[in-house]
């Protein structure tokens, strides 16, 4: 007889947003900063990249509760002109800080046409494509970059010397849903090796770096004994400079080794991450007719393109994304038993039941 278990029921997404929610009230957020914090980590697990979810939300407690993060945080402008500002997080929940630093980007951009906008003395901010989307739901391209702790080698290095440094961009389509794109600097997010070490899984020798900087297939050895490898060599290295440069340099905010670690410093500790937004207006710049019938055309194309054997058809980058949306929503979300482990963990750090 089979002892095989099965598997658990997809979790609605509206359930899921609203316990996400409530755990972010429990842990000191008002109701719109817990709403704005817990919208990215839903749409990534609706969207099915379950490694900047809802699996990060133990994390975010823990230095919401002693306070690394501020649950009272508010973000203000330091530095303003018509096109640009520099940001003060107040050691806010990186969701918080880029939430708030959006809103800016759009009203500049939609004054000026084209705006920049930087982010410094936040938190980790998660799924950068998350906000680049919700620039373009709103009808504006925007470019998103942000800097972590170092744990990325440099072409050449034996260890870590630049953050996974995120790079998102998304471009509105009218009447569809936006094209994105949201990748880390590094040839893999850490969190994809956390997951595969923590269910037994076995990784490529493209992921790491280990000390004497020559590839490993150890996964168990990062991020002590290893790093992860940039993205495509010196050209992700050379990307993962761009975001430190954005989001850190430009702004004015901590660097490379002064960013603190999330995960592993103490919780009451700030982290002074920092992000990076260029936001400009499409009605500004372009026709919109020709816009839209440059992009439709342009579309097609791409997607009508033959496919290689093996592959169903050709996509944009975030349609792959979009059609996971778009099941989970109607079916719920299946969640990988590390999520739903890191749930019941938040569950217990704010004394919240899971309802399902």
């Amino acid at each position: 007889m089979s002892s095989d278990r099965p598997a658990p029921s997809p979790i609605p997404v509206a359930m899921l947003s609203a316990w996400v929610e409530q755990a972010f009230l429990r842990a000191g957020l008002s109701a719109t900063d817990a709403s704005h914090a817990a919208e990215p980590l839903v749409l990534s697990d609706a969207m099915g990249v379950f490694t900047h979810g809802t699996k990060l939300l133990p994390g975010y407690l823990k230095k919401l509760v002693a306070r690394g993060s501020k649950p009272d945080a508010r973000p203000r402008i330091v530095r303003q002109g018509p096109g640009f500002a520099v940001l003060d997080g107040d050691a806010s929940l990186g969701q918080i800080g880029c939430h708030f630093a959006v809103d800016v980007a759009i009203e500049k951009a939609r004054n000026v046409g084209v705006a920049y906008v930087g982010l410094r003395n936040t938190g980790h901010i998660g799924a950068a494509g998350a906000q680049a989307v919700r620039v373009a739901r709103e009808g504006f391209f925007a470019l998103v970059v942000g800097n972590d702790r170092p744990s990325v080698a440099a072409a050449g290095s034996r260890g870590a010397v630049l953050g996974s440094n995120p790079l998102a961009w998304g471009a509105p389509v009218p009447g569809g849903d936006p094209i994105f794109l949201d990748i880390a600097t590094a040839a893999v997010a850490g969190g994809k090796v956390y997951a595969a070490v923590a269910r037994g899984e076995p990784i490529p020798a493209t992921w790491l770096i280990d000390e004497r900087g020559l590839p490993t297939a150890d996964g168990s050895l990062y991020p002590q004994h290893a790093s992860l490898a940039p993205m495509a060599g010196h050209k992700g290295y050379g990307i993962g400079v761009l975001a430190e440069w954005l989001s850190g340099i430009l702004a004015g905010g901590a660097v490379t080794t002064q960013v603190g670690s999330w995960l592993f410093d103490p919780p009451g500790d700030p982290t002074l991450h920092n992000a990076g937004f260029i936001v400009f207006d499409i009605s500004a710049i372009a026709d919109p007719d020709a816009y839209a019938a440059s992009l439709t055309r342009f579309a097609a194309e791409v997607r009508g393109a033959a496919a290689a054997e093996g592959s169903d058809r050709v996509r944009l980058p975030g349609d792959l994304e979009w059609e996971t949306y778009r099941h989970s929503i109607a079916a719920g979300i299946a969640l990988p038993a590390d999520v739903r482990a890191k749930l019941a963990e938040a569950g217990e750090i704010v004394d919240l039941g899971l309802p399902w």
